[in-house]
């Protein structure tokens, strides 16, 4: 889905309120969606890493980190995700991170696949919505910048689901600073959900730091990525939005390397984005390494491992 998403999804206003009548199709369509599918049950673990916001919150990321601890555990873990010819970049980016990973237009056959290669662990990067897979552990993911933003269904807020849905998970990780009014909401939906904070750190600070700079993304939250830049204290001068798995042409790449040479600037985007325009020739732009860190990590893991 290639979208910017619409300020009034922050707040309730009046366009929100006149969309409504459309979000009660949406819940109408969830409820019906979950009585009309077929459960399919594996004989390894499943574990689901999605959300209930709109992109832009942290899913591949923390499913990277998963596979990684659980390789460290001596586990075979393997991440399947759903194909979509408009998420090329996010599959790209994760092949290059992730030697087990696989996807297809249904996810089940990916896990089919992880299966016959001996995988014996699953990590769904998204899927929270699938009522066809039953998960053994779901885990939903928030960013501190957005939340639930209005807490409206589609179209007149962010949501793909209710609140309520989070019932349905075990572990919540909020990337950002913390937000204990949230915590509160998320317990007072759900007593038996575990949270967690995490925060991503750059891992090539150091090569970009003294630099001025033209940052860059067409990602879910690209305010988010520009923060980050920011607080890592990275100077940047100029901020430019994209909608999410922007599919850049040729021609916009060199008019944004014009722009930051008559600024005397050095572009710079996130790795996904680089992902999608080194194809076009542009090897050269400076782009962010992001390491995922989990607050109480010790903690995550032993949940984590508790519920395989």
């Amino acid at each position: 889905m290639k979208f910017k998403k619409p300020k009034f999804w922050n707040k309730t206003n009046f366009l929100s309120i006149c969309l409504f009548p459309f979000s009660l199709i949406t819940l109408t369509f969830n409820i019906l969606k979950s009585h009309f599918v077929t459960e399919n049950r594996f004989n390894i673990p499943i574990i689901c890493v999605g959300n209930i916001f709109v992109g832009g919150t942290g899913k591949t990321p923390l499913s990277i980190y998963i596979y990684n601890l659980l390789k460290k555990k001596k586990f075979k873990p393997a991440i399947v995700r759903k194909y979509y010819n408009s998420h090329l970049d996010e599959i790209n980016f994760t092949k290059s991170k992730v030697k087990q990973f696989f996807f297809d237009k249904k996810r089940i056959q990916s896990i089919f696949e992880a299966q016959s290669r001996k995988s014996n662990v699953i990590i769904m990067d998204d899927g929270l919505q699938d009522a066809s897979i039953i998960k053994d552990l779901n885990i939903v993911c928030f960013n501190s910048s957005d939340l639930i933003g209005n807490g409206f269904l589609l179209p007149a807020g962010p949501l793909r689901e209710q609140l309520g849905k989070i019932n349905d998970c075990r572990i919540a990780v909020i990337n950002g600073k913390r937000n204990l009014a949230f915590e509160k909401k998320l317990k007072s939906v759900s007593n038996n959900i575990e949270i967690y904070q995490s925060k991503y750190e750059i891992k090539n600070r150091k090569k970009l730091r003294g630099k001025k700079f033209l940052a860059f993304a067409g990602i879910g939250n690209p305010e988010n990525f520009f923060k980050l830049l920011k607080d890592s204290g990275l100077k940047i001068k100029e901020e430019i939005s994209f909608p999410d798995h922007y599919n850049y042409k040729k021609n916009e790449i060199e008019n944004l390397i014009s722009r930051a040479k008559e600024k005397d600037l050095k572009l710079i985007t996130t790795e996904k984005d680089f992902f999608r325009i080194k194809t076009l020739g542009f090897r050269k732009i400076n782009f962010v390494s992001i390491n995922l860190k989990i607050i109480n990590y010790k903690s995550f893991e032993k949940e984590l491992l508790r519920n395989l």
